[in-house]
């Protein structure tokens, strides 16, 4: 079971991970509880969080911070939307997304 509070933290009790976002001005973006980044360029950072796969959307993205062994990400640029998609297992649902909102429209 997840459960957001008015952090920004999420914690996936079941496994005991703990993920968080932290955002400033729309201009910058702290990740944690990373476990992989997927992909990244100007447009998009694709990343696979303790809670499922995180894409975020902008113009002139850029990783700052890239800290694999703690798991914490750092985006700055314009951020425009934020995305979480749920795992998908044996290929069901793939490409469905779960859409928390667009934070920053």
């Amino acid at each position: 079971m997840n459960t957001m509070g008015n952090s920004g933290t999420t914690t996936d009790r079941g496994e005991g991970k703990t993920h968080s976002l932290q955002a400033q001005d729309r201009r910058e973006i702290t990740v944690s509880g990373v476990r992989e980044v997927v992909s990244f360029d100007e447009a998009s950072v694709v990343l696979i969080t303790a809670c499922g796969l995180l894409t975020v959307e902008g113009e002139s993205l850029h990783v700052t911070t890239l800290n694999t062994q703690d798991g914490v990400v750092a985006v700055t640029g314009r951020l425009n939307g934020l995305f979480y998609e749920n795992e998908v297992t044996s290929g069901e649902g793939q490409g469905k997304r779960s859409r928390l909102g667009r934070w920053f429209r």
